[in-house]
């Protein structure tokens, strides 16, 4: 009994069909460095696509083109400058110009005030074309010059022409140039400078205008100027503003 019961568990120990099988098992972990990664080769593959047409894929391009707003320096075209000649005389009977002492101090100081508006006349004086209208503020008092020199910002009026502004300096001992600032009617657009020209201050001003950016000027504003000198008057029919001797709309 006792050699049955060995045989039987030997049987049993040993597997059925002759192939071992244990009844216990045991993992065991080899080192590191002895495992070796499946590689699968369709997995390799699928990757090698998608990367050959994530190289292969590119973005619609789009362009654009930054214009510069420079001048072009092959443009050897020099931009057309017209001369204008105008009188501006104040033959005091307009309360121009007035003086606001705002500084309260006896002599002219900085922050000094000028309103002012007088007569214009064509260059050769046969014309009354409008008026002059603007301030002037005082920056700096010149004893040694026996003058002052101001900040000007003014308007030329040339009846239904339209207009012209300027800016700049205004010397009451000697030339200076303003800047043209703009306008309106046919100086809608316009650029340059003008040259003011001090006769007699505050009474009699010569101005020499370089205008660019406007279409031909009207013949009845252009003339050969009178030569300035103290002692130039405008034309009677001109100071009587007769029909024949103003510009159409004059500003009076």
């Amino acid at each position: 009994m006792a050699a049955s019961s060995f045989a039987l568990r030997s049987t049993v120990s040993s597997g059925i069909m002759g192939k071992p099988r244990s009844t216990s098992t045991t993992l065991s972990l080899s080192p590191a460095s002895s495992i070796k990664l499946i590689k699968n080769p369709s997995l390799a593959q699928r990757h090698k696509l998608s990367a050959s047409n994530l190289s292969t894929f590119s973005a619609p391009k789009q362009t654009f083109t930054c214009k510069s707003q420079a001048v072009s320096s092959d443009n050897s075209t020099p931009e057309k400058v017209q001369e204008l000649h105008i009188y501006e005389i104040n033959e005091r009977d307009r309360g121009s110009p007035a003086y606001l002492r705002l500084s309260q101090k006896p002599v002219n100081s900085l922050g000094d005030l000028v309103p002012f508006s007088n007569k214009l006349y064509k260059g050769d004086l046969e014309k009354r074309i409008g008026i002059t209208a603007g301030i002037c503020i005082l920056i700096e008092h010149k004893p040694e010059k026996k003058g002052d020199r101001y900040e000007a910002i003014y308007s030329f009026y040339f009846g239904s022409y339209g207009h012209i502004a300027v800016q700049g300096a205004y010397l009451t001992y000697e030339d200076t140039y303003l800047a043209v600032t703009g306008g309106s009617g046919i100086f809608e657009g316009v650029s340059g400078q003008v040259k003011l020209h001090q006769i007699v201050f505050p009474f009699k001003i010569f101005y020499t205008f370089y205008l660019k950016g406007i279409g031909e000027l009207p013949a009845e504003l252009l003339c050969n100027p009178v030569e300035p000198h103290p002692g130039v008057e405008a034309t009677p029919a001109a100071k009587a503003c007769e029909p024949h001797a103003t510009v159409a709309g004059f500003t009076n």
